[in-house]
C-alpha cells in the first residue's frame, strides 16, 4: 500500500515534528509559512535572479519536503505549494506571474512516481489565481543531458555538474505561452535553494532561448554549513 494511500485512511501524523492529528501541525505550518523573504546563497553564482523562499529549511521543514518529494507523502503538496505561493507572491508585488518549474530527471521521475516541483508550481498558480492573482505555468525547461547525483558537491562542483544541462522545449506538450516575453513576471521556481546552481542553470537556459526570468521562488532556502553545502538541495 502506497504512502499516499496510507495518508488517507490513517489518522495522520506531522510530517514535520510527527505529532498527531494533521499532515502539518499548526506550529510547523508557521515554520512553513511566515516568513517568506529574500535568501540568496553564499556565494551568489552567476546569473541567478533575486531568489524569495517561503521558510529557512528548519529540521521541520526539511522532514516536510523529503516526505513530499522523496516518500510518496503527495497529499503535502497543497501546503507546500501554498509556501511557494507566499515567496512568489511577496516577490513579485502586484504583477502578472508566470511560473517556470525547474525538471527533475527522468531517473528521480522513475523512482519518485511523480514530478514534484510541477505539481508545485501547477498548484501555487492555482491558488494565486484564486486571489484573484494572474498566474500561469510554462513546463519549458527539460534535461538536455545526465547530471550527477548533488548530494555532497561544493558549489563549483554543482556548477560545473549542471552546466549546460538544461534547455527550452516548445511542442505539443510544453508550447510557449501567448504571453511569453510580455509584462508578466517570469519566476523560477523549484523546491529548495543550497547553493543556487540549479536555478542558475535555469536561468542561463531561459536567456539562451531569449527571454530574461525575473525572479526565483522556492519553499525553502538552506542556510550554507560547510563548503560542501547541504544534502538536499539544488
Amino acid at each position: 500500500m502506497t504512502t499516499a494511500m496510507l495518508d488517507l485512511i490513517l489518522p495522520p501524523r506531522c510530517a514535520g515534528c510527527d505529532a498527531p492529528g494533521a499532515l502539518v501541525c499548526p506550529r510547523c505550518a508557521a515554520e512553513l509559512h511566515g516568513a517568506p523573504a529574500l535568501r540568496m546563497p553564499d556565494p551568489v553564482p552567476p546569473g541567478l535572479p533575486e531568489c524569495w523562499s517561503a521558510a529557512e529549511y528548519t529540521p521541520a521543514v526539511r522532514r516536510a519536503i523529503i516526505a513530499y518529494k522523496e516518500r510518496g507523502r503527495t497529499a503535502l503538496a497543497p501546503p507546500l505549494a501554498g509556501a511557494l505561493a507566499l515567496a512568489v507572491a511577496t516577490a513579485a508585488g502586484e504583477r502578472p506571474v508566470l511560473l517556470v518549474p525547474v525538471p527533475s530527471a527522468r531517473p528521480a521521475l522513475r523512482r519518485r512516481g511523480h514530478d514534484p516541483v510541477a505539481r508545485l508550481a501547477g498548484l501555487a498558480a492555482g491558488y494565486l489565481r484564486e486571489a484573484g492573482w494572474p498566474a500561469s505555468v510554462a513546463r519549458v525547461l527539460a534535461q538536455r543531458r545526465r547530471v550527477a547525483d548533488q548530494a555532497g558537491l561544493s558549489s563549483l562542483q554543482r556548477a560545473a555538474n549542471l552546466s549546460t544541462a538544461f534547455t527550452v522545449t516548445v511542442g505539443r506538450n510544453a508550447p510557449v505561452p501567448r504571453s511569453w516575453g510580455g509584462t508578466e513576471a517570469i519566476v523560477l521556481v523549484d523546491d529548495i535553494v543550497t547553493t543556487g546552481a540549479t536555478l542558475a542553470e535555469a536561468a542561463r537556459a531561459l536567456r539562451e532561448a531569449g527571454v530574461t526570468p525575473s525572479l526565483a521562488a522556492t519553499v525553502a532556502a538552506t542556510r550554507r554549513r560547510s563548503k560542501t553545502g547541504d544534502r538536499d538541495g539544488g
